[in-house]
């Protein structure tokens, strides 16, 4: 299989529609979510294109194709909208017999982890993308599609067979990748 993961949509349906432009021509089997999908946040500005109902729309006609995790923007009403789960602090994939950790960050990140082993822990919240190793694990925080924070582009990383690709979403260039 491969995924596409990413982080902090924020309610920016052109962000959202370009990173589908991608999933798509990337030819990706599952999208991954990992928070943080309607709502914008105090701390944030008000996002381009901001359409929470158009989100919403867009990614339940792709339901089945989504796993995702709750961010801290993320609520009970959001959830009414959407129509696959997003209740969860992360959840465990498992591919080819790797696991592969999936989480926000504002509770998990590399610093603090649930129990357990991992191959691979992804997580967004900071805004800020990042790919490296630890003790054998990889380790990313996918950044952000619509608010990157520290002149960093938007980004989104894509999983397969045991490799991470960051990608930055304007123009698709490879940031980094790891094994």
């Amino acid at each position: 299989m491969k995924y596409m993961i990413l982080s902090d949509i924020h309610g920016s349906l052109p962000r959202l529609e370009r990173a589908l432009e991608m999933y798509r021509q990337e030819g990706c089997d599952m999208l991954c979510i990992l928070g943080d999908v309607l709502n914008y946040g105090p701390r944030n500005g008000v996002p381009e294109g901001l359409d929470a109902k158009g989100i919403a729309e867009r990614l339940n006609g792709m339901a089945d194709d989504i796993v995702a995790v709750r961010g801290n923007c993320d609520s009970e009403v959001d959830q009414m909208m959407l129509h696959f789960p997003i209740g969860s602090d992360y959840l465990l994939l498992v591919d080819e017999g790797r696991r592969l950790l999936l989480t926000h960050g504002h509770i998990y990140n590399k610093e603090q982890l649930p129990c357990g082993r991992f191959d691979a822990v992804f997580y967004g919240h900071t805004h800020r993308w990042e790919l490296t190793k630890k003790d054998g694990t990889i380790v990313c925080n996918t950044g952000s599609i619509t608010f990157p924070k520290d002149g960093n582009p938007p980004t989104v990383a894509i999983y397969e067979h045991g490799k991470v690709t960051m990608y930055n979403l304007e123009n698709h260039e490879i940031l980094d990748e790891t094994e």
